[in-house]
């Protein structure tokens, strides 16, 4: 059954717990502006000593995700919990694929995650090793269908995913992430190797959990919540995110079955 905090906050529960990962987009920010009520609560959650990760599947090195919070206005104490997916995946390249030829799918904003081997990048598919997907070309960022024709020849290659999110909000804009990529090119046949929730390297990575009570915060049944229900953690949802209408139209209870999660807390907003 899962229990409503709308009422009780974060509060009600916070001392059960000694760690908690944070989505980032969603939860403390909307991609536009931060979420008021989520920072009070985790300047709350710092005043009670509580471990916290940001976590978050952006497709950037953490550097790069913690100034873009800092132009938010989030402060230094906060914003350096910040790990991301593209942080995860980048530690994978630099072991596994330092030399190897890739080729990037995605938007030229995501070039910092490879700036250390951009030597490597190759402009044509037939001449690269594996396929590094960090998003949409901006020119063809609607339309999946480019992708399955674009990918034909070479389902044989490797992708390395550094986003699972198939969607996410920016304000009041709905946009297509790396996830919706790399889906199409499993459903063509195409091996995957994901780094971001709900997979569980990334929480690994970002924070010693051993022996630890964990909490998961997010807006996203796919990847917050099945990321903590795979690793056997409590969960929060946050309704009023991608969601949010879902939510509205059939109740959590209904939602939580169809995408095959369990909801242990639900708010609309994180708040303390």
């Amino acid at each position: 059954m899962t229990k409503n905090l709308d009422k009780e906050g974060l509060r009600s529960i916070a001392d059960n717990y000694d760690l908690f990962y944070i989505d980032l987009w969603g939860v403390i920010h909307n991609g536009i502006k931060l979420h008021e009520k989520a920072i009070i609560a985790i300047n709350e959650l710092i005043k009670m000593n509580k471990d916290f990760v940001l976590l978050t599947n952006a497709p950037r090195p953490n550097k790069t995700v913690k100034k873009f919070l800092e132009k938010m206005g989030l402060e230094e104490k906060i914003r350096s919990h910040v790990f991301t997916s593209g942080e995860a995946s980048l530690n994978y390249l630099k072991k596994y694929h330092l030399l190897d030829k890739f080729f990037h799918v995605g938007p030229p904003r995501d070039f910092d995650l490879f700036e250390d081997f951009k030597k490597n990048q190759s402009s044509n598919l037939n001449e690269c090793q594996y396929l590094l997907c960090t998003g949409l070309f901006d020119e063809h960022d609607k339309d999946l269908n480019y992708y399955k024709n674009l990918f034909q020849e070479h389902i044989n290659k490797k992708m390395i995913c550094t986003n699972p999110d198939l969607i996410v909000d920016r304000g009041k804009q709905r946009e297509l992430c790396a996830g919706s990529v790399a889906m199409v090119f499993e459903k063509m046949g195409g091996k995957v190797i994901y780094f971001g929730k709900p997979y569980p390297e990334i929480y690994n990575q970002s924070f010693d959990n051993s022996k630890k009570k964990i909490l998961s915060i997010g807006d996203n049944l796919n990847t917050d919540i099945k990321g903590a229900n795979i690793l056997n953690y409590h969960s929060l949802l946050i309704s009023n995110g991608i969601h949010k209408q879902e939510i509205k139209d059939k109740g959590v209870g209904e939602v939580s079955r169809q995408y095959e999660t369990i909801i242990n807390y639900i708010q609309s907003e994180l708040k303390w």
